[in-house]
């Protein structure tokens, strides 16, 4: 129960963040659907692809039914919600948190190793995002120099410590996506980064 409440509320999140770039580019209600739909499962179907396992939106409409909610009350509140600060980027950010953790314990309860679990868990936190900015012509932060996949990184990977340490699951989830969420927040706030390659100088 836990696993999918995280999991659907990662779908929403995700899908708030394709329907305010959809209300940008002032398109129509099929528009912010669909980009609201691509958004929320995009990364959750790849993770669930590359496990191998039925894929959730398949075997489970209501998470299509989250999307569709959430395209139509985006479509009504957009303007409200542009009154925030920067809420593409913070939807984003609170989307990340919460599936890099789902789509590494999802790893791991499958039985996947580590490394996959941490993986799993970055793939999950950012390919619908970038799904979403790639379709709707804009620069995805994925290629900016930003902390962003280095946010999923170590929310996946600090939930798969904590779960090998053998705290509570709640602890974990709690912690790591904390993590992950401090991490891209500072990145928003304060333009955090971590050291870009160089080259040598010749």
């Amino acid at each position: 129960m836990l696993l999918q409440m995280l999991d659907y509320l990662g779908v929403a999140i995700f899908a708030v963040t394709g329907g305010i770039v959809a209300s940008r580019k002032q398109l129509d209600i099929i528009a912010f659907l669909f980009f609201a739909t691509l958004t929320g499962i995009g990364g959750g179907t790849l993770r669930d692809l590359l496990l191998g396992v039925p894929v959730f939106w398949v075997a489970n409409e209501a998470y299509l039914q989250v999307c569709l909610v959430v395209s139509v009350l985006v479509w009504f509140f957009a303007d409200w919600i542009e009154t925030l600060s920067k809420p593409l980027r913070w939807a984003d950010a609170i989307g990340i948190a919460a599936y890099s953790v789902m789509g590494a314990a999802k790893a791991l309860t499958v039985g996947d190793t580590i490394l996959v679990a941490v993986l799993m868990g970055v793939s999950t936190a950012t390919f619908g995002g970038v799904l979403r900015d790639t379709i709707a012509g804009e620069p995805t932060s994925i290629v900016k120099s930003e902390i962003y996949v280095s946010a999923a990184f170590a929310g996946a990977g600090s939930y798969v410590l904590l779960v090998q340490l053998g705290l509570p699951q709640i602890l974990c989830m709690v912690a790591a996506g904390g993590v992950a969420l401090v991490l891209r927040g500072g990145a928003i706030q304060r333009g955090w980064t971590l050291p870009g390659y160089r080259g040598r100088k010749s």
